[in-house]
């Protein structure tokens, strides 16, 4: 059997809430990955953890170490964080800042839940996710809307939705 050559680690966000059909509340139950990955015919070799399943709005420093330490203690070379868009820059620069050598950390969200089918792009930014763990060089990246950006030159932009590079001029 081939040996995992991706860890995916799970911290929340909207990638993974559910929707409560009486009080209109959302709320974590399970990580979606497992399902995602037999949806999409991903025949990949990985694990998935999941850290913690929060809110990324109510992310802590101590969230964050914790994020730190499991990348730095990970095996494998190639890592995707599912994370709330949010502050996911945020926990981006924690983890650049960390200088974690020789690895390829990619931190991806979702705007719209997986549990509301096809109108999340959920599915989209994993799958992109997983093409960029695999081709880009060593160091941390956002991978949101189809595109990758270094994590030091990015943004959500709130009032469309998407996400874009920082006019560093």
């Amino acid at each position: 059997m081939q040996e995992d050559q991706i860890i995916v680690f799970v911290t929340g966000g909207t990638f993974d809430k559910e929707y409560n059909m009486i009080n209109g509340e959302l709320f974590f139950q399970n990580t979606h990955l497992h399902e995602m990955f037999k949806v999409g015919r991903c025949n990949l070799s990985m694990t998935i953890r999941t850290i913690m399943m929060i809110d990324s709005l109510e992310m802590t420093d101590e969230d964050r170490k914790l994020i730190v330490h499991n990348c730095k203690k990970a095996k494998k070379n190639k890592i995707i964080i599912t994370h709330g868009t949010d502050t996911i820059v945020e926990t981006a620069a924690v983890l650049a800042a960390e200088n974690i050598e020789d690895k390829t950390i990619v931190l991806t969200g979702a705007m719209i839940p997986y549990a509301f089918g096809s109108s999340s792009d959920g599915f989209f930014n994993l799958g992109s996710s997983l093409a960029f763990v695999q081709t880009l060089p060593s160091g941390v990246y956002v991978a949101m809307n189809g595109r990758y950006f270094n994590w030091n030159n990015v943004r959500k932009n709130k009032q469309t939705g998407f996400f874009e590079e920082v006019d560093i001029h």
